[in-house]
């Protein structure tokens, strides 16, 4: 059965002049009730980062249904959004749950009722551990954490010890490799840490795990190679500690929106299937991947990254929307082929490239024009620099006071950005449906 979280709140909460962007009609409003007016994206402010409900739609359909095709099971990162009502729309789709980052986003998405979450981090602090020592009371939640050392396992029985949880935590093997991120560096060294946690009295081993995106940044035949040496090295101990494991669920899981292909293919050929049998005892083995960022792809990064992308080399395969747009308004002409628009490292994501420019129109509301021969080559906290390689076109094709549409580059920085983003019902229509609220 579909979770589902609560999310009344999120209707009830007055906007305010807080919130950046929207119209100044809005404040004073809940966000249902502002909803209502049926509101049109022309009413609001720039800069603006928007969202498209077509485009998010498809994608997390479109995601979900080849991931179950092939046995596998989606817990979507949920720090790339810190949107419960988004995650609301992964999870109605299929996802398993949600994964998080810290204790701090699984407290908050606790106050949103979520009982499924992986934790793809280790938990050392003694007051986080004492909270989920808490919340383990629950016995709908189903709660998975990491290690990848003896010394997390310490530090998680020092405290589980004094506090005494109602059932013991469960914990997956984190698998690193030389010049990744975190995890163990070998399997030896992986399968002490498995050892250890599995004759913990406050801990269960629930599996292996860990992330291949810090391995490689691009699909060069060197880095696809690096990442399916790492994640065969990840099944090879996932069968190693088979010996570990109780009769429960165990997970086998890597993530990441870059390389999902290179996951399945190596999880079908360790028994990832539709129609893989439970494990000897009656649990089952989960091979769970963590895409987070698939939701809302981009015009950058995952562009150049994904196997989903339209420009993928993958003929007729399955395709991703960008589902995210800024947009900023010309503010000035300072010289000639510049215009600088009034949105900048504050509002737009630059850690993996600079916005695109796409389109341009008079203003919100009218009809938008591909905006081409421009880019955008530097941003300050509150304005993008927009170039032209002809002088003379920039007061012409975008004036003072017109709008341009920008694609934008990875979605993990963007969200955190904005308290709340308009979502409309496609590009085209330009319909406000929705307001997403973060939590970061």
């Amino acid at each position: 059965m579909t979770e589902r979280l609560r999310l009344d709140e999120l209707d009830t909460e007055a906007l305010t002049g807080r919130d950046k962007g929207i119209p100044s009609r809005a404040v004073g409003m809940t966000p249902a009730e502002f909803l209502a007016t049926e509101p049109e994206l022309s009413e609001f402010w720039t800069p603006l980062v928007v969202l498209d409900d077509e485009a998010m739609r498809h994608n997390a359909t479109t995601m979900i249904q080849w991931m179950l095709a092939r046995g596998l099971h989606l817990m979507p990162h949920g720090k790339t959004t810190m949107a419960p009502a988004l995650w609301q729309r992964q999870l109605d789709v299929g996802s398993l749950g949600i994964t998080l980052a810290t204790m701090g986003q699984v407290r908050t998405a606790r106050t949103f009722g979520l009982d499924s979450i992986m934790l793809a981090n280790s938990v050392v602090d003694p007051g986080s551990l004492t909270y989920l020592a808490g919340e383990l009371a629950d016995p709908a939640l189903r709660f998975v954490c990491w290690a990848d050392s003896t010394g997390t396992v310490t530090a998680m029985e020092e405290t589980l010890r004094s506090v005494a949880p109602p059932r013991p935590v469960d914990v997956c093997v984190e698998l690193g490799m030389p010049g990744g991120r975190t995890g163990a560096r070998s399997l030896a060294e992986a399968t002490t840490i498995a050892e250890r946690i599995a004759s913990s009295p406050v801990l269960r081993l629930a599996g292996v795990a860990g992330y291949e995106g810090s391995l490689a940044h691009d699909r060069s035949a060197a880095g696809l190679g690096v990442v399916r040496e790492y994640l065969t090295r990840q099944v090879e101990l996932h069968e190693g500690i088979q010996r570990l494991y109780d009769d429960g669920d165990v997970y086998v899981t890597a993530g990441g929106s870059a390389y999902f292909d290179l996951v399945a293919d190596v999880y079908a050929d360790a028994g990832a299937s539709p129609d893989a049998p439970p494990r000897p005892g009656g649990g089952r083995t989960l091979f769970t991947l963590r895409s987070g960022a698939y939701l809302i792809h981009d015009d950058g990064f995952y562009r150049g990254i994904s196997p989903f992308d339209e420009a993928a080399p993958a003929a007729g395969g399955p395709r991703l929307r960008p589902a995210m747009r800024g947009i900023a308004r010309v503010v000035s002409h300072p010289e000639p082929g510049l215009a600088l628009l009034d949105g900048g490292k504050r509002d737009f994501p630059y850690d993996e490239g600079l916005p695109v420019p796409r389109e341009v129109a008079a203003d919100l509301g009218e009809a938008w024009s591909p905006l081409t021969d421009a880019s955008v080559t530097a941003l300050n906290d509150q304005h993008a620099f927009l170039r032209w390689a002809d002088p003379d076109a920039s007061p012409t094709v975008a004036p003072i006071g017109s709008v341009v549409a920008l694609g934008l580059s990875h979605p993990c920085t963007a969200f955190d950005k904005w308290r709340m983003l308009p979502v409309v019902d496609s590009w085209e229509s330009g319909r406000v449906v929705e307001l997403a609220r973060t939590y970061f």
